[in-house]
């Protein structure tokens, strides 16, 4: 058994962050469900931005958006959705065997709109009405202007991936914003099952100024330190009484997901924070790369301790030498969401110098 197998068997979930036609159409996905127990599936700007400009596959469609004279944001989402419909069918089966606990897949709203909650949300309920799957996630960014567009989405029933999460503090807002719309559910007599995920960026911690130079036991531990934090913090809310009279009612846990699980020190095991992070009812989204080398030579152990192990001496010592990590998360955020715009608008100039060069070719 493959120790991809071996972490589903013991209550991860492992989804693929990354998606392209080809994926879909040669049998690769199809090949990663059955053989690595892939089980969902990520995608953002920077992904689809390398699928549109590595491959021909798309051309096709493309040029035809560019001939109905289709904006290139417009193009993209017809694009995305057709990819995203084809994945969530994919992993349909999952969704229902789990009864819509897994087999999920993840599109993202407009980074544009990051600032604008009352945009998000309705950008939010177009594009989850258009891709008319049940188990596709709108990913809406955990920023304090997105937390309330969270809550109006989840109680509109719309299924939100929470993102750019990085600290405990973090993680608890987006929460408190998703169980806030589902308690409005349950006064309003509508069905509290609302599909969630919060997604917990980890490795960005590690390639902080502050943290990228340690050495020892320190060098790449703020990451996973954080992220431990982070599970207590999700351990305990899932035995609150507060969750207990929403799973009375049927409401579904939004699960943790860590993110950002690829390692990008060169001189660190490239399946550092999947071993390190291999715990019950979370989700751990891989890239392709990761995902491979921990079905080659990964090694399920140790799980991680529901109240965080070792999470607050780690963090204790960062903060000794000066590490500030309420300011240091609230920046990896915000860095975070401009990053997503530049690759938005990198992704959006790759259509565009497409399509004309499509145009011309013919």
């Amino acid at each position: 058994m493959k120790p991809t197998q071996q972490l589903h068997q013991a209550g991860q979930s492992l989804w693929l962050d990354n998606i392209t036609r080809d994926l879909l159409t040669d049998g690769t996905l199809r090949r990663y469900i059955d053989e690595l127990a892939i089980s969902g599936l990520t995608s953002n700007p920077t992904i689809f931005d390398h699928a549109f400009g590595g491959s021909e596959s798309y051309d096709d469609a493309i040029r035809a958006a560019a001939a109905e004279g289709l904006a290139p944001e417009e193009a993209f989402f017809r694009l995305a959705i057709e990819d995203l419909q084809g994945a969530a069918d994919l992993f349909r089966a999952t969704w229902d065997r789990t009864n819509g606990i897994d087999g999920w897949v993840s599109l993202e709203v407009s980074p544009r709109l990051a600032h604008d909650a009352e945009s998000t949300r309705a950008a939010a309920t177009d594009l989850s009405g258009r891709a008319g799957r049940p188990n596709l996630f709108i990913k809406i960014p955990g920023t304090p202007e997105g937390l309330p567009a969270i809550e109006e989405s989840i109680f509109a029933g719309v299924p939100i991936n929470v993102t750019l999460l990085f600290s405990r503090e973090q993680y608890l807002a987006a929460a408190e914003a998703y169980m806030r719309g589902v308690e409005r559910r349950v006064e309003a007599g509508l069905d509290p099952a609302v599909g969630s995920v919060a997604s917990v960026f980890v490795s960005r911690w590690d390639t902080a100024p502050e943290s990228k130079d340690r050495s020892g036991d320190l060098r790449n531990a703020l990451g996973i330190a954080a992220a431990k934090r982070s599970y207590a913090a999700y351990r305990e809310l899932l035995d609150s009484p507060r969750w207990g009279r929403l799973a009375n009612e049927g409401a579904q846990p939004q699960r943790l997901l860590w993110a950002s699980t690829g390692t990008k020190d060169p001189e660190a095991s490239d399946v550092l924070y999947v071993r390190a992070l291999a715990a019950p009812f979370t989700i751990n989204t891989m890239p392709e790369k990761t995902l491979m080398a921990f079905g080659d030579h990964g090694e399920v152990t140790d799980f991680l301790p529901a109240d965080g192990g070792d999470a607050d001496e780690v963090i204790g010592r960062f903060e000794a030498d000066g590490v500030d990590l309420d300011a240091l998360a609230s920046r990896l955020q915000s860095e975070g969401a401009s990053a997503f715009v530049t690759s938005w608008d990198e992704l959006l100039g790759t259509i565009e110098q497409k399509s004309a060069a499509l145009a011309g070719s013919r």
